[in-house]
């Protein structure tokens, strides 16, 4: 064989041992079993009425997130409660529950950035958990659950005034027919001030504990 020749022969036979081993390697990465997401954090409500068990999307609405658990990790929900329940008009058996410190200063961690549904994705649908508030921005420990769609708690860009919505965060993963029973629990007819009057739980139903699940 020719020099030329052999030496062309050298040079393939090195092209071909590089592409065999990169496809190799291609293949070796290809089988390597796709890393799982880290599961979402869950918060387990303990309270008079029973359970309820919260999954929250801290993949979604991290910054939300985080404060909540900073309440639940801190204990500042313990001996806090349900003290809301409004009904839909259109159906009584809609509407949220609404729980939290009553924004105790001694117990509020300061306010939150506002996490409009418009960029996380979320909806108020049935069992989403969100914060109250008054101005977006102004969020600390108050949050509600919703018993059945409620999607007009959505951000809707389009309306005009306050259209950024509430901040939902998670959603019911067990329990929901606790926050329900909360929903029809009896109210008092004269407390509660302005539009919240008439919502308010008679007696309110006490978070024993907030825990994050095991």
């Amino acid at each position: 064989m020719a020099g030329g020749d052999s030496m062309a022969m050298s040079r393939m036979s090195r092209r071909a041992i590089l592409t065999a081993a990169a496809a190799a390697a291609g293949t070796r990465a290809f089988a390597q079993p796709a890393t799982a997401a880290p599961a979402l954090p869950r918060v387990v409500l303990d309270t008079q009425a029973g359970a309820i068990t919260l999954e929250l999307a801290a993949d979604k609405a991290p910054i939300t997130c985080a404060n909540f658990l900073r309440y639940v990790d801190a204990k500042r929900f313990d001996g806090a409660s349900f003290y809301r329940a409004l009904k839909l008009l259109a159906d009584p058996l809609t509407g949220l529950v609404q729980g939290g410190v009553k924004n105790d200063p001694a117990k509020s961690f300061p306010p939150i950035a506002h996490e409009s549904t418009a960029v996380t994705g979320l909806s108020h649908r049935d069992g989403a958990v969100s914060m109250a508030r008054y101005a977006p921005g102004t969020a600390t420990s108050e949050f509600f659950i919703c018993v059945g769609d409620i999607v007009s708690l959505d951000a809707d860009p389009s309306a005009i005034g306050d259209n950024a919505g509430f901040a939902a965060f998670g959603r019911v993963v067990a329990g929901l027919d606790v926050a329900r029973t909360i929903l029809t629990s009896p109210v008092s007819p004269t407390a509660g001030e302005g539009a919240m009057k008439g919502q308010m739980l008679a007696p309110e139903i006490a978070i024993l504990s907030a825990r994050r699940a095991a």
